[in-house]
Parts: C-alpha cells; structure tokens; sequence
C-alpha cells in the first residue's frame, strides 16, 4: 500500500487512452483501480499490480462502478483522480443506423461520465481537494460526417464538465477535459456500418495512414494532474499534427 500517493481511478482502462494512462500513473508509483469490461486485457498490461486492483465494471451500471470505488478506497483512501475515460464510437449515417447504437453511445459516453462524476464529486467537495478529467474528443466542439450520435454524446461531455466545473470552483476541485483527435485505439472495431468505416479510413490515409499515438493523450493527462491543485487547466485539445480537422 502506498503510504505517500493518493488513489487514480481509470475507467475504461483495458486499451487505447485508458490503457496508457494506466502505465503512466503506475510507473509514478500511484495505486490505481482499473476499470473495464474487459479485465483479462488489464490484467496482460505491463504494470507492476502490486498496489492495483482491477474490477470488471460497465460505467453504465452505476451501483457496480460505485461498489468498485468504495472497495479501492477502504484500501487506498479516498479518490484524487478520476480519469472518465470510458466510451464508444459507434460511426454511422443518421438515416439508416441502429438507434440502439445511438443509445449505447449517450449512456456510455455521457451518462458513464455522470456516474463516476457523482460517485467521487461529494467527498472531493467535503475535501476541498480532487481532480476529474473528462476524455472527450476534438468531435465534442466540431461535427463530422457519419458521426452525428457520438458527436452528440462528446458535446454533452464539453457541456457537463464545464457546467460541474462551475459549480464546484469556489470547493477547489478541478474538472478538466482532454479532447483528442482521431487516435491509434480500438474504437473502430465496434463500428457495423461498412460505408462510414471506409470514409473514415480514406481521412485516415490523407494523414499519412497515422493518427495520435494514445502515449501522448496520457502525457497530456498526467500534465494536467500534476499542476497545483490551485491550477485547473480547463481543456486541451490535441491531434496528430497532420489531422486537417
């Protein structure tokens, strides 16, 4: 048990964004809950575990995402970041895709970061001290193309994290949000609609067939951690530079 970090909270943790984040806090030395639902890709990280525990968690099930904090922090003590992390990408043109995949981008996306949000948001006020970092997307600001329900999921985070922001500034609490652009992660493999996965794979190409590499979005996020707790660095935005929206 580390007598000298506080407890990282990463949902979402099994790759992409999440996955380094996961790397980066634990080489700092911090104890960290690892969420995901996909735990058996936690546990094959190259992390030293020894002071990581890891629970298998859909953010949309608030009781179970809320039961896995409260078990860290009777070990850990309480939260000092949450990294809200998880979610979906589900690309697809509004005039023929599935609305249920529409729903499963809202509740992950939006009401996955709501739920962790209130889970730790009480305790970091009584404290008058904590850090939530929202992943966003360059698509929470700006539309694109067969993308029309997860841009509506990201403008929501935009909107919720500065709005919870506001209200909890006079507590010292920092609610922060990274915005990257299109990343070398696993969300496209969910995708079902085959034309908008060829138009998306076509943009990649204009970028040199390269986008974000996920190590830098976790730099970015440890930048922002690691500031004072008197300095809350609101948003950043970051993309492969050779991206063109």
């Amino acid at each position: 048990m580390s007598e000298t970090k506080p407890l990282v909270v990463i949902s979402g943790a099994s790759s992409g964004f999440g996955a380094e984040d996961a790397k980066l806090f634990n080489a700092a030395g911090f104890p960290l809950l690892l969420l995901g639902r996909r735990v058996d890709k936690i546990k094959a990280l190259p992390l030293n575990f020894d002071n990581v525990l890891v629970a298998a968690v859909d953010v949309t099930d608030r009781q179970g995402f809320e039961a896995a904090i409260r078990e860290a922090e009777k070990q850990y003590g309480s939260t000092d970041l949450l990294i809200n992390n998880a979610g979906v990408m589900l690309l697809g043109n509004v005039k023929r895709q599935d609305p249920k995949e529409w729903q499963t981008m809202l509740d992950t996306n939006v009401m996955g970061v709501l739920n962790g949000t209130q889970i730790v948001l009480p305790d970091m006020v009584a404290r008058h001290h904590g850090t939530i970092i929202n992943m966003s997307s360059i698509a929470g600001f700006k539309a694109f193309a067969n993308h029309a329900a997860y841009v509506a999921s990201k403008f929501g985070v935009h909107g919720l994290s500065e709005t919870i922001r506001q209200e909890v500034a006079n507590d010292n609490v920092r609610i922060s949000l990274v915005a990257p652009g299109a990343g070398e992660t696993e969300l496209l493999t969910h995708v079902t609609d085959a034309g908008a996965l060829k138009d998306y794979e076509a943009w990649k190409e204009t970028m040199g067939g390269l986008t974000l590499d996920p190590k830098y979005v976790a730099q970015t996020v440890k930048f922002i951690y690691d500031m004072p707790q008197e300095v809350n660095i609101r948003e950043i935005d970051l993309a492969a530079t050779r991206q063109d929206s």
